[in-house]
């Protein structure tokens, strides 16, 4: 009987996954194979679900949001396992599992799961993180890391639209640099996104992205005034922004170079799927086919 490595967050979304275990266990049993679970916690560093992993291991099977499905892919690549992955996506926003047509039905995911075959994505590389999804800075980044979780749940894009509304009169863009073989630009940015996926807080962004395709969408959004810039972000909640937008740069790569040209770079935060991402300067790499995946 080959194993399945199972991860979960008991934590992510509203703890949905602890009531679907033993429904879990008994399709993955149906179909012989067995479960063998980790339990995140803070206990509990996440590098030890990967210490007994060998070749008796069909798949991993993680459960959680975007950060933890971010976590995983990066263990999975700093011990060199090139086993499939399978998401049950148990999260808040659940961005990269509904790209790829996950939905909340635990079980329908399951079965969809054990009657698929692996297929081979591309992942974004920054400086030595790797990202499923993608990797922000700027008003973005910063409306998300501070709109609780439960208005998250509550209103969705509505969180993220009125937090932005209300930090745009204080927030500064940056002042940065971006060169790749098919765009350069030198000026502010008040958000910057590099896509491998397409939604970011379940709002469509970079609607034109393929995950198979071995290129990023970057967008990068330049400050106006007050008016101009919330004609921009309600463009992105329509998911028009890309076909017209004077404030807006989009443009596909597979290799880019950022720098911050601020003095307080340092300060800057940044996000990759939902974890803190890395400073600058920054090298973005799309990998591509680098993750088999089962969906």
């Amino acid at each position: 009987m080959k194993k399945v490595k199972f991860i979960y967050n008991p934590f992510s979304g509203e703890n949905l996954i602890l009531t679907q275990l033993d429904k879990i266990i008994k399709l993955y049993q149906e179909k012989n194979l067995q479960i063998i679970p980790f339990r995140i916690s803070l206990d509990t560093p996440l590098e030890r679900a990967f210490i007994d992993i060998d070749e008796t291991y069909d798949h991993i099977l993680a459960a959680g949001g975007d950060g933890t499905i971010n976590q995983v892919v990066n263990l999975m690549k700093s011990n060199n396992l090139d086993l499939p992955l399978a998401v049950l996506p148990v999260g808040t926003a659940n961005d990269f599992a509904k790209l790829i047509g996950a939905t909340s039905d635990i079980e329908e995911n399951c079965k969809k799961i054990l009657n698929s075959t692996p297929k081979a994505v591309d992942l974004g590389l920054v400086n030595d993180k790797y990202f499923i999804n993608v990797f922000s800075y700027g008003l973005f980044t910063d409306v998300s890391q501070k709109t609780p979780t439960h208005l998250k749940n509550i209103f969705g894009k509505l969180a993220y639209y009125y937090s932005g509304i209300k930090e745009l009169p204080t927030f500064k863009s940056v002042n940065i640099e971006v060169e790749s073989e098919e765009m350069n630009y030198s000026g502010e940015a008040l958000i910057f996104f590099v896509f491998n996926g397409k939604t970011a807080g379940n709002i469509n962004i970079a609607y034109n992205s393929e995950i198979t395709d071995g290129l990023l969408d970057v967008i990068i959004v330049k400050p106006g005034s007050v008016v101009s810039t919330i004609s921009s972000l309600l463009k992105f909640f329509k998911g028009e922004h890309l076909e017209e937008s004077t404030n807006l740069i989009h443009f596909k790569t597979a290799n880019l170079k950022v720098n911050c040209k601020d003095f307080s770079s340092n300060n800057i935060t940044t996000d990759i799927d939902g974890e803190p991402g890395p400073e600058f300067p920054l090298t973005i790499t799309c990998l591509t086919n680098s993750l088999n995946l089962i969906f």
